[in-house]
């Protein structure tokens, strides 16, 4: 040692420019940046990292360029306080890294998520395998998955042959209501728009005679029937019966007879009661 460099940095400096060591060989072969190096050689200790890091980025200095680095760190820890290791071993074979090249904290949590969630797959499929009698992984993936049965649907309330049967006038409207059978005449006349019609609760077969069945709204109770004709076409001995009217809204089949007379819609004349 040149009795004439006291500071660690000038005996560094000195010590690579007797090898004939340039900072850029120095920083690939300890890989500190040339910037801590220059601090070093500088003596800036404030612009280092932590007083570990500045420690051991000296003695790796001192080591490449063949001075003590035991001895270079234990004097810079005791010249910038640094704390010592509560052992005593030689720590050549670990070197501080430049925290720049630390990676950040969020990719070391990705990559252990990752190897959780693959570790914990192989603990399931090993566990498979050997309660399963060598149970093959590709048919575990492919295995088809649960059938879950389809809620049945609500089927709606049928409509019950309950209540009056009532005949509302939405236009003009002449008809005759009477006892199907040759039976007496219950009703007959022009109906306005809104009027309507009761049609008795003690008649026994009550049928029905219009040129407009469109222009009638029929209801059992709070059941509306679909028309009873077509437009314009003249019915005869269609049943007004609350179970034949209900029938039309299930789909069944009317009772009684009367097929729409083949004559176009004309409204006939009034008949005298």
């Amino acid at each position: 040692m040149d009795p004439g460099v006291s500071s660690i940095g000038d005996r560094l400096r000195a010590a690579r420019e007797a090898k004939k060591i340039s900072l850029n060989d120095l920083a690939s072969q300890t890989r500190i940046p040339i910037r801590h190096l220059k601090h070093i050689e500088n003596e800036e200790w404030d612009a280092l990292p932590a007083p570990t890091y500045t420690v051991g980025f000296a003695r790796s200095y001192a080591n490449a360029v063949g001075l003590n680095g035991n001895e270079i760190g234990a004097e810079l820890r005791e010249r910038i306080g640094a704390a010592r290791p509560v052992y005593d071993a030689p720590q050549a074979l670990y070197e501080p890294a430049d925290p720049a090249r630390v990676p950040p904290k969020s990719l070391a949590m990705v990559a252990a998520a990752i190897g959780l969630l693959l570790l914990v797959g192989y603990l399931v499929w090993r566990s498979m395998a050997v309660d399963g009698d060598d149970v093959d992984p590709a048919q575990i993936a492919t295995a088809p998955a649960p059938q879950v049965a389809a809620p049945q649907q609500a089927q709606p309330a049928q409509p019950q042959a309950s209540g009056p049967v009532v005949l509302s006038a939405t236009d003009e409207i002449w008809l005759r209501v009477y006892e199907g059978e040759g039976g007496a005449k219950l009703f007959e006349g022009v109906m306005k728009a809104g009027d309507r019609y009761e049609v008795p609760a003690t008649a026994q077969n009550p049928q029905i005679r219009t040129g407009r069945p469109q222009a009638l709204r029929v209801t059992v109770g709070s059941t509306e029937i679909p028309p009873l004709g077509e437009p314009e076409q003249t019915i005869d001995d269609v049943s007004l019966k609350a179970a034949d009217l209900v029938a039309r809204v299930q789909g069944a089949p009317a009772q009684a007879a009367g097929a729409p007379a083949p004559a176009q819609g004309v409204t006939p004349p009034a008949q005298p009661q």
